[in-house]
This record gives C-alpha cells, structure tokens and sequence, in this order.
C-alpha cells in the first residue's frame, strides 16, 4: 500500500475505511488494487448523471464524457474539474498516471492518452470505485 503525504478535505483512519467501504472497493481505492474487467454494473450505465467516488460522494465524471473503450472499465474523456488529481504509478515494472479522488485520495483508476477527440484522454476507472447518480 502506498503511504499517502497528503492530507485531504476528507480524511479516515484505515479501519474506518474498512468500515465504510465494501472489501472489493478498500481493495481498489485504499489499497490500489484493480476490480477484474467487466465486472462493474457502471461499465454499461448510459444514463444522463454523475459518477461520484465512492467513498466521499464527491462528483468525479459526467456521464456526456463517458465512451466505450472496450476495456472493461469505464472511461471517460476528462473528469469535472478539480475533481480528480494524478501521480505516477511505477507498480509492475510501468510508469502510469495514476488518478484518485482530490476530495479523499482514493484510488479510482489510470488515465491513458489513447482516448477519443478532442482531450485524446481515456480516464479509466474502476466502477467499484464510484456511485452513479442519474440527472
């Protein structure tokens, strides 16, 4: 698990993650694992609404920004901003961008520069990690 510097606008102690979160989400958005490709009810959510972290509420992405990548996750062409932050991932003998919540620190996914016109950005993010609130 990556230690965290950073003190965020919403803050919790490990066990009260555990509390809040199920044991697939702590797994992905504490400990920076990966929910298994087309696992996620959100991969294929085409409603009009917002996706928010799962574990502060905190909006993330608009739904007009999500696109199939035929991937397994949901990704999205760019998130509201200020929602989200980046940092470099060099896990499994990569360097990624990696992206998490900038309200709570969570780790919701990897942003990719493949994605569609005109951001060319593919943020791909595990659905366990976010709620959809149709809008």
């Amino acid at each position: 698990m990556t230690v965290q510097t950073k003190t965020y606008p919403v803050t919790h102690t490990e066990a009260e993650w555990r509390r809040i979160l199920t044991p697939e989400q702590y797994d992905v958005m504490r400990a920076h694992g990966t929910e298994a490709p087309g696992s996620c009810a959100l991969l294929t959510e085409k409603r009009a609404g917002t996706f928010s972290c799962a574990g502060c509420g905190h909006g993330l992405f608009e739904s007009k920004g999500k696109f199939e990548s035929g991937t397994g996750w949901p990704s999205f062409d760019h998130p509201i901003e200020g929602a989200v932050e980046t940092s470099t991932d060099r896990s499994y003998g990569m360097i990624r961008v990696e992206v998490h919540c900038a309200t709570c620190g969570s780790h919701l996914g990897h942003v990719f520069d493949d994605g569609p016109p005109p951001t060319h950005q593919r943020y791909c993010i595990n659905g366990v990690a976010m709620n959809f609130k149709p809008g």
